[in-house]
């Protein structure tokens, strides 16, 4: 973790002024929510804490690169900083409380840019997540004061707990068919959401998930922490990282009968 201490630190202070800015607009009243596009909300809040972390990047960092969900990319070079304000803004704006800042830093490499940090900020929860390159998962309130994340080592479909996030995105793909076999399948499902399923997979207290339909910000620092942890991270074509615009995590154990099911009717 030598090599991305600082990285890793600036990371928790960036996660530290988004979650004092975010909570801040949590449940107001007067929260202004937008419609992008997309059709996805997004509201002040995403806004203003993406323009805290850029701000705060290009005084820490200024030669690294920025891709932000709601600002898009900014710089070049062989490191750049991904940043989703708040993964699960339809949570926050609705004053449910599982959203977080995901940051990561991303460094070209063989196949790509690959993460080498990650942070997973959930304030409202009061929980946080993360991982470095080679340097394992944690999670706690800081850097001095962590449990280390491990999966689990639950090797059959049928003691697994699966966690995603809804149905509709499955049924778009055509996948709901290999979606509904897996459910049929497993111990446990339990629709959490976002970014949180991916935390409990490297927790261990979750054993599979997946989502059909991702961008590479809803998935960098997520990935890292999975796969330090010790878990497989992928799409669903089996590509490790986060690269294929969807994503499947497990344990590991059961990664290849996961991708089965999602892909076994597609």
């Amino acid at each position: 973790m030598s090599d991305y201490h600082d990285d890793l630190r600036l990371a928790h202070v960036l996660a530290d002024a988004a979650d004092a800015q975010t909570m801040d607009r949590f449940k107001a009243l007067d929260l202004k929510v937008e419609t992008k596009p997309d059709m996805t909300p997004v509201s002040e809040a995403d806004k203003a804490a993406e323009e805290l972390i850029r701000s705060q990047l290009q005084r820490a960092r200024p030669r690294d690169a920025i891709l932000g969900e709601e600002y898009g990319i900014e710089g070049t070079g062989p490191r750049r900083w991904v940043i989703d304000p708040i993964d699960g803004t339809k949570n926050y704006v609705r004053g449910v409380p599982v959203w977080a800042t995901l940051i990561s830093l991303m460094e070209a490499g063989e196949g790509g840019f690959q993460p080498v940090v990650g942070v997973v900020s959930a304030p409202a929860l009061g929980r946080r997540w993360w991982a470095a390159k080679g340097g394992g998962a944690y999670t706690g309130r800081s850097l001095t004061s962590a449990t280390r994340l491990r999966v689990s080592e639950v090797s059959r479909l049928s003691d697994a707990s699966l966690a995603y996030s809804s149905l509709s995105g499955w049924e778009e793909q055509g996948r709901l068919d290999g979606f509904m076999d897996l459910t049929r399948a497993v111990w446990r499902t339990r629709g959490y959401g976002d970014f949180w399923p991916y935390m409990m997979v490297a927790e261990g207290s979750v054993d599979i998930c997946a989502e059909p339909e991702l961008s590479l910000w809803d998935m960098a620092a997520t990935a890292i922490v999975v796969t330090e942890a010790g878990g497989d991270f992928t799409g669903l074509d089996g590509r490790p990282g986060p690269h294929s615009g969807n994503a499947a995590a497990s344990n590991g154990l059961l990664h290849d009968e996961l991708l089965g099911y999602l892909n076994q009717r597609y």
